[in-house]
């Protein structure tokens, strides 16, 4: 019989809150997550968080990396890389080290980079 470990589960997670579905709270998550319905509240997350073209976030999100197509109406601090497609709506300000922004994406905020500090060689 074959016996099947639960290492590396948590970090593998995907989790979805469906079109048509609305929760109000915080989220507290090691995986990735994925909105194309509406939350309320704030989510932390060491994974990817993803808001679909339907998807309505009201809340700061803490993640490693954000890929967003809907509507985010709260402040976003990602470790890596923030995405901004063309059907994003974002209000609030962000921390990412990586930022691609998609032609048609509305942005109103503020944004700091965090990227790794480069340290001068002596090469100028």
């Amino acid at each position: 019989m074959k016996k099947f470990s639960n290492i590396g589960l948590e970090a593998a997670a995907r989790n979805i809150i469906g079109q048509g579905t609305r929760i109000t709270g915080d989220i507290v998550l090691k995986g990735d997550f994925r909105i194309d319905g509406e939350l309320i509240g704030s989510i932390h997350s060491e994974g990817r968080i993803v808001i679909g073209g339907s998807g309505l976030v009201e809340g700061n999100i803490i993640c490693q990396n954000a890929d967003i197509s809907g509507v985010l109406k709260g402040n976003l601090e990602a470790a890596d890389l923030t995405s901004l497609k063309a059907t994003a709506v974002f209000t609030g300000d962000l921390k990412t080290a990586r930022i691609a922004i998609e032609l048609g994406a509305r942005y109103t905020g503020t944004c700091v980079m965090t990227g790794p500090s480069h340290k001068n060689d002596g090469k100028e």
